[in-house]
């Protein structure tokens, strides 16, 4: 019972404290929470980029370890810390770093196996002032897809939608110009040429029935007529 008396009265007085108090018990409480032990690094670490992510692994060591947008981070006891420094300066991280959700839990398995996702793997080891210098612009210029994408044979890039500044592409369904006719063929030249031969053959029976060999047509002797009649009144005058 008197147990249960002094949490109640210590309960009350922590909801009574001013917010000073409350913030220097959190500072506390900060404080109190312990730093991993330091990582030995028998030389100056070299680091592999996990396929398909920016996250560069520390693979020489057994603790975890990691390098992503410019800060170290590694776990221990489940809680995260991060430094700007690999081997010293750590400091509480109070949530999981969003990279660590894309890192596959066997990456040390591929890495000794050198396959991903069932390729081969062709790993790249870069020295710590190579990725310490480099990183930033080899993220902005996508530098490890077009590197034989990640060193990794036979797997083939994500597909992305268009570039931003470059025109989509759209299929064009306009119908194009109308198709040219077809040249005759042997067959359609042959009727052409008889039927042209025709229309000679007929007009020249028409020229001939005009002048000879066929009589005066109607025209013509009307005009014979006309002509008689007027001579043989003049013949009577």
């Amino acid at each position: 019972m008197k147990k249960v008396l002094a949490v109640l009265m210590l309960l009350s007085w922590v909801m009574l404290m001013p917010s000073p108090a409350m913030a220097e018990v959190d500072v506390k409480v900060r404080i109190n929470i312990p730093l991993p032990p330091p990582i030995v690094f028998p030389a100056v670490p070299e680091v592999v980029v996990i396929p398909e992510t920016y996250v560069y692994a520390v693979p020489d060591v057994r603790e975890e370890i990691f390098f992503y947008n410019g800060w170290w981070w590694r776990p221990w006891e489940g809680r995260w810390y991060r430094s700007r420094n690999y081997d010293r300066g750590w400091a509480y991280y109070e949530r999981t770093p969003g990279f660590y959700k894309r890192v596959p839990p066997g990456w040390r398995n591929d890495y000794h196996s050198r396959r991903w996702k069932g390729h081969e793997w062709d790993q790249r080891r870069i020295p710590y002032r190579d990725m310490e210098t480099n990183w930033r612009g080899w993220q902005r210029g996508k530098h490890w897809e077009r590197e034989n994408y990640w060193g990794v044979r036979g797997q083939q890039p994500r597909k992305q939608g268009p570039m931003r500044g470059q025109p989509q592409q759209y299929r064009d369904d306009r119908q194009g110009p109308p198709a040219k006719a077809q040249e005759a063929g042997p067959q359609s030249k042959q009727v052409k040429k008889k039927q042209e031969r025709r229309d000679r053959d007929l007009d020249d029976d028409r020229g001939r029935g005009r002048g000879r060999g066929r009589g005066p047509q109607k025209d013509d002797r009307d005009r014979d007529r006309d002509d008689d009649r007027g001579r043989d009144r003049d013949g009577r005058r």
